[in-house]
């Protein structure tokens, strides 16, 4: 299972469960029938992943400036 449909929160659930039924109908998943659930799947897991980054870079940078912002009132200290 990958880590993004591991996690407790899930965002997109119902495209796991689509594809999860398909997946159980045998002829489907041989012949591509499957294929477009995965690709809505993908593309939520993108997006989420997209959203989790931009949260993860704005903390990031604010972090940086309050560092820079110590280091400098350190050394005029």
């Amino acid at each position: 299972m990958h880590p993004q449909l591991s996690d407790k929160k899930l965002v997109c659930k119902d495209f796991i469960q689509a594809l999860e039924e398909c997946h159980i109908s045998g002829w489907a998943r041989l012949t591509g029938g499957c294929n477009r659930l995965k690709d809505e799947l993908n593309h939520c897991l993108r997006s989420e992943r997209l959203a989790r980054t931009k949260v993860n870079r704005d903390n990031a940078k604010d972090r940086r400036q309050k560092a820079e912002q110590a280091l400098k009132e350190f050394r005029e200290g």
